[in-house]
């Protein structure tokens, strides 16, 4: 009868321990870029940080590369709630939100800095504009500057008549057609295929990109023309949030907030170093000469315009509150 009496208690354990094991909840969360991109790094430290802060009551599992769902379909998947948390880079869907693609205004803002600034000021009308679309804003963290990577050197934007851009989001898709180039779009999961079978010639993006997807197989030239720094942000489907405790979600909120700090810092740290990384497989690396700037400036005026016309009064009041910073 001990012996029985003693199998039942441990069995009752045992029973205990799985109902608190499946007790845990678990979140997935797409990400749109390789494993070893530090966007995805990043992410990863950021669910280590959850874990730990909620004792494991929260697992988040990273699905890096387009692996759960392909980049442009993670937003929506959050939003559906497919998926209760995800990045993606908001100006890809500045058809649907004029004010998404505020980080993609060329030449607006060129440095950390300044786009620090800028995210600061845009920031309470993206937080509102993801809350009316059934998602959490948590946190952003900027890509390196941009630039035009291309085939053959570049001394005017007249040198890329005709030739086809892979576009990212709206931006690039326009500048790519005040350049005289062909846009076509192409997430960054597909951009070597593309680049190897002759879909895209030309494209324009930070050195991270580059060197993730080696570009110097297919490109010679990066003319470091720093256009901008998009922004990936992470975002939670505000059902899955409201279900949390008040304790989980200020540990998701400080936990973002590292991430924001950290990633921000790794994605400055290695910006010279992707560079490098470029000219040691080959690659030229240079800053745009005097013709090819005069015809950037030219087109970004054009492009702001355009944005501050799409999105009015919402984006005059981002503009004047970054400006006055």
């Amino acid at each position: 009868m001990e012996q029985l009496k003693m199998s039942l208690i441990g069995a009752a354990a045992a029973l205990a321990m799985g109902a608190t094991a499946t007790g845990a909840e678990t979140w997935d969360m797409p990400m749109a870029y390789p494993d070893s991109n530090f966007h995805s790094q990043n992410g990863k430290a950021f669910a280590e940080c959850v874990a730990e802060g909620t004792d494991g009551a929260l697992e988040i599992v990273v699905h890096p590369g387009g692996s759960l769902f392909k980049g442009n379909e993670i937003k929506r998947a959050v939003q559906t709630g497919q998926a209760p948390i995800g990045e993606r880079l908001l100006s890809a869907h500045q058809n649907e939100e004029a004010l998404f693609g505020f980080d993609s205004v060329p030449f607006l803002a060129t440095s950390y800095e300044a786009s620090d600034q800028l995210w600061e000021a845009a920031r309470p009308s993206i937080e509102e504009t993801l809350d009316e679309q059934n998602l959490v804003l948590l946190y952003a963290v900027p890509w390196p500057p941009q630039g035009i990577y291309t085939k053959k050197p570049l001394e005017s934007a007249s040198d890329m008549q005709g030739v086809k851009f892979r576009s990212y989001n709206a931006a690039t898709a326009r500048m790519a057609e005040l350049m005289g180039a062909v846009p076509v779009q192409i997430e960054e999961a597909e951009l070597s295929q593309a680049l190897a079978t002759g879909v895209a010639d030309s494209f324009i993006s930070s050195g991270s990109t580059g060197y993730d997807r080696k570009v110097w197989e297919h490109m010679t030239h990066w003319y470091d023309v720093a256009a901008w720094l998009p922004r990936n942000t992470v975002f939670v489907n505000k059902d899955a949030w409201e279900e949390l405790d008040q304790a989980t979600q200020q540990v998701l909120r400080d936990c973002a907030a590292e991430a924001a700090e950290a990633g921000t810092a790794e994605s400055a740290r290695l910006n010279d170093w992707y560079k490098e990384q470029l000219a040691a497989n080959g690659m030229s690396i240079q800053r745009a000469g005097d013709q090819l700037s005069a015809d950037l400036e030219q087109i970004g005026e054009t492009m702001a315009n355009e944005w501050l016309e799409a999105t009015g009064d919402a984006g005059k009041e981002i503009i004047g509150a970054y400006k006055s910073m």
